[in-house]
């Protein structure tokens, strides 16, 4: 068996850094925020390339948080991708806010910023990109745009820990930009955690308050806020990992070179899409989505032989049931298409050697069968 993600590979191999900032958090009894969470702030944000990480207590309440900090609400409008998980919608609906959908590139499965000037408007209160599977947007042409019309940028970064775009980080390009921090992450929690980064000083003054109850000083509520705080435990165990991201990218990276180059071996070309990183950007690799023609037919086959994939959305938000009046059906068609091709294959730092040749050997068996099943002659009448 080849499992989709090991994180019990990865947290063995940190044991007893761990179990020593657990022990350190239990023993000064500072569960809920506290100075593991102060420290790991300090760290991210540096790791980021900006001044200031709020830590949280999900990937969700960042984006809620972000988008309250910065006034959207009933009557305004966020612009994001189709292509995301159904959290980056959900906390737009929030606040109150509509979300605006645009279609994404279709190379990149990012916002195509082609699309974004004619969707703002006066009501627009952000525009937020969403860096999937590892991959920054393409951030100097949205910020851009966004200046134009001074509408603030809330980077969805929270499958981007480690990736770049011109050589700056993820989480540096926006107003603010939101990490989770959810246990199947690059940099993932025993648990939920998130955060959100911003050089902006008196917005994160803001956020430090709103995820406390709305407080600045203790029983004075300032805002009719919530509880977002992060645990210390979780601080703890980031601090430890955070540490070890920049190595665990590179050997993602390695292992999606590894894929690559067998793909361009072993399958004829047209029968498999690989990832295509972006020259102007670092592609994380939180995900190495394939894409390929009945996905879900090579995926059931694929987990008959031991290997275990993942689909990372086998629906467009706006084909939500409970977001159908984000979109209708053919309206995001690169989106859709995406949608019905991909296909996660394992990555992750403690991938058993070799694993990468048996995933692309049994992968190309499927589709060289699946291909000839369809030039098969079917009667003559």
């Amino acid at each position: 068996m080849i499992p989709f993600l090991d994180l019990n590979a990865q947290n063995s191999a940190l044991k007893e850094e761990i179990d020593a900032a657990i022990r350190a958090v239990i023993e000064s009894s500072e569960f809920c925020l506290g100075p593991a969470v102060d420290r790991f702030e300090m760290a991210f944000a540096a790791f980021c390339g900006v001044r200031h990480a709020v830590a949280v207590n999900s990937g969700t309440s960042a984006l809620h948080l972000a988008l309250l900090a910065l006034d959207a609400g009933p009557g305004k409008e966020v612009v994001t991708a189709a292509s995301t998980f159904v959290a980056t919608v959900a906390a737009i609906r929030y606040t109150g806010a509509r979300a605006v959908l645009l279609d994404i590139d279709p190379e990149r499965y990012t916002l195509d910023p082609a699309l974004l000037e004619a969707a703002i408007t006066p009501q627009t209160a952000a525009i937020m990109p969403v860096h999937l599977y590892g991959q920054v947007a393409e951030m100097d042409r949205i910020c851009d745009i966004a200046a134009r019309h001074s509408v603030p940028v809330i980077e969805d970064a929270a499958q981007a820990h480690g990736a770049s775009f011109r050589r700056a980080p993820a989480g540096s390009h926006g107003r603010v930009a939101c990490f989770s921090f959810y246990p199947g992450k690059i940099l993932g929690a025993f648990g939920e955690g998130g955060a959100v980064v911003t050089n902006d000083d008196a917005l994160a003054r803001k956020m430090r308050a709103m995820r406390d109850w709305g407080q600045y000083e203790r029983s004075v509520h300032h805002y009719p806020c919530f509880n977002y705080r992060m645990e210390g435990i979780q601080g703890a165990v980031l601090g430890v990992k955070l540490r070890h991201v920049s190595e665990w990218v590179s050997a993602r990276q390695r292992v999606a070179g590894a894929y690559d180059r067998l793909f361009r071996e072993r399958i004829p070309s047209g029968l498999v899409k690989t990832p295509r990183p972006c020259p102007d950007g670092l592609h994380a690799y939180h995900q190495y989505a394939i894409r390929v023609d009945q996905r879900d037919r090579v995926r059931a086959e694929l987990h008959e032989r031991g290997i275990q994939t993942g689909v990372h959305y086998p629906r467009p938000v706006h084909l939500q049931p409970g977001f159908s009046e984000l979109g209708r059906a053919g309206q995001f068609p690169h989106a859709e298409a995406l949608a019905r091709t991909t296909l996660s294959l394992p990555i992750y730092p403690e991938l058993p050697s070799g694993a990468e040749d048996t995933v692309v050997n049994t992968l190309a068996a499927i589709v060289d069968r699946t291909a000839a099943r369809r030039k098969e002659p079917t009667g003559s009448h």
